[in-house]
């Protein structure tokens, strides 16, 4: 009656009912680059101090998967602001603030040195090494508000008001106690991979392996262009008192959401007439690239950057890289045989360069439209630019200096674009760009190509892949950086997209991925999309937008 039948790997082993799935791991930790963090047990995944008490399939995870990498992120948080406490005093606190080359961007309560910051890292290890356990506690959702309102943490005891459960998970480090919207690791043994990186007496960089680096922490790339901008666009919101995911929903709650709405969106009009100033001030450039990964609103951007040209006198055309797509039959594979759409290759490059070359001069060319239903180019429609025009181009590939290397760097301008949320949900926990980006594709690939969410989600690893590739490296390299997102937004796809999660059943693989975004969405209000205007970048996603798409 005790023995318990478990497939791992294929196998079929038998075990002792009621045991952990930590100690069951010890069997197969040979197998992994780095410790296991976590198990699928049927497919959904559990916490290694969970056990094992019927017939079920297990698999085991390091940080090398995508779930269990988050997991692993957030317990090397909850670590740091631990060591950073340990040092500094509790009244001392961390603020994560945004990704950056492959780390966060963390800021502090006090003025530090990097000689501090090299004591954090060496706290942060000798923690590590003790095996601290990370104790799962349940407690009710009230006494947990009251416990942060206690410690002073107001954001975390604010936005427990929307979360509808009675009872709440924390986690407990040493005497510390946290919640971070997830599972976590169960001890502190295996948050022994990070670096830290010194920026300046209020920031440093929190950098840890991710499931793109195959030999583990890469040396570290300041992003000084994509730095300077979540700057900008934090210090924006600061300004109308919106830091967090509480903040917003207060402006729902009060009805005041309307106006943040005319306001964030009257921002990116007006940061679009700087932009378009500043590429008439460059009187040579000819070219305009812009580029930036999937679901940037780089349609909507360039087609309102056109009007912005054109209010000041200028006559912009433009194009998009995606016509340029080579013909099914000729598109180049994966490794699985699958067609690769995210790399250069895919692209008819000199078909592209000579129709860029005849624009500029000023011959009448004829330009292709893609068919994605039947995956190939038609040929509709001609184009002819004249004196003083400039032609705006756009595409994910836009920034790779293999595009027009032919025509001389005065002669382009290049542009790149980034949803860069600029809220968190509290001061430990931000909210990923990432997310923000996927949201918007599930919602657009459903309206216009009709695609279950597990078909958005099953391509998304592929698109990331393709981004940490063929976009990032680039994106420092770009002459300006504009800002897509929108800071009202994940409310708006809320209504759109949560009915979407919804229909992905518990024995799918993407299970997990479609509750971890309900879970997240379930912190925000839902937004109704009446009041943002046909011509708003998020029309580009949800719909009812002015611009042909």
């Amino acid at each position: 009656m005790n023995g318990i039948k478990v497939t791992i790997n294929h196998q079929i082993v038998e075990v002792t009912r009621g045991i952990t799935l930590e100690e069951l791991s010890k069997n197969y930790q040979s197998d992994f680059q780095y410790e296991i963090i976590v198990a699928k047990v049927d497919g959904i995944y559990k916490e290694l101090t969970e056990t094992i008490q019927k017939d079920c399939t297990v698999e085991f995870f390091d940080l090398t998967n995508r779930g269990a990498n988050a997991i692993y992120l957030n317990g090397l948080v909850y670590l740091m602001i631990y060591a950073f406490q340990l040092l500094f005093g509790k009244n001392q606190n961390l603020y994560v603030n945004h990704s950056l080359d492959k780390g966060l961007y963390i800021e502090t309560t006090l003025n530090l040195t990097e000689e501090d910051i090299q004591k954090l890292a060496e706290k942060m290890k000798e923690v590590s090494n003790l095996a601290y356990p990370i104790n799962r506690v349940t407690v009710s959702r009230l006494d947990a508000i009251d416990y942060f309102k206690g410690i002073g943490d107001y954001p975390k005891s604010e936005i427990m008001k929307y979360i509808s459960s009675t009872h709440l998970t924390l986690y407990r480090l040493g005497d510390h106690y946290n919640y971070f919207y997830s599972l976590m690791p169960i001890n502190t043994k295996v948050l022994s991979h990070f670096e830290l990186t010194y920026l300046n007496e209020k920031g440093f960089v929190l950098r840890f392996p991710t499931i793109y680096m195959k030999d583990g922490i890469k040396p570290y790339e300041h992003r000084n262009n994509v730095f300077t901008l979540f700057k900008e666009s934090r210090e924006w919101a600061e300004r109308l008192h919106l830091k967090n995911v509480v903040d917003l929903n207060k402006r729902v709650s009060d009805s005041n959401i309307e106006e943040l709405i005319q306001m964030d969106e009257m921002m990116k009009n007006h940061g679009l007439m700087e932009l378009a100033k500043k590429i008439i001030e460059k009187k040579e450039a000819k070219v305009v690239l812009l580029a930036g990964p999937s679901s940037t609103g780089k349609t909507t951007t360039t087609n309102k950057l056109k009007l912005s040209l054109k209010s000041l006198g200028k006559n912009p055309k433009m194009l998009s890289m995606d016509d340029f797509f080579l013909d099914r039959n000729d598109t180049p594979v994966d490794e699985e045989g699958n067609y690769d759409f995210e790399r250069l290759e895919a692209i008819d490059l000199n078909l592209f360069e000579e129709t860029i070359e005849k624009l500029l001069k000023m011959e009448e060319t004829k330009i292709p439209t893609f068919n994605f239903v039947l995956g190939e180019k038609e040929w509709k429609d001609t184009m002819q630019l004249e004196e003083g025009d400039i032609l705006l181009i756009e595409g994910i590939h836009a920034l790779n200096p293999k595009v027009l290397e032919h025509i001389p760097r005065e002669k382009k301008i290049t542009i790149y674009l980034s949803a860069l949320t600029e809220l968190n949900i509290d001061n430990h926990v931000r909210v990923s760009t990432t997310d923000n980006r996927l949201l918007r594709r599930i919602v657009r690939d459903n309206r216009t190509r009709g695609n279950q969410v597990e078909e958005t989600l099953k391509s998304w690893a592929k698109v990331r892949e393709g981004e940490e590739k063929y976009i990032f490296p680039y994106q420092d390299e770009a002459d300006f950086t504009f800002n897509t997102a929108m800071i009202y937004e994940l409310g708006v796809l809320k209504t759109f997209v949560e009915p979407l999660l919804y229909s992905v059943e518990p024995k799918s693989p993407y299970y997990n991925e479609a509750l971890r975004l309900i879970n997240f969405l379930n912190l925000f209000l839902p937004i109704p999309s009446e009041s943002i205007p046909d011509d708003s970048i998020l029309r580009e996603f949800i719909g009812g937008g002015c611009f042909k798409i």
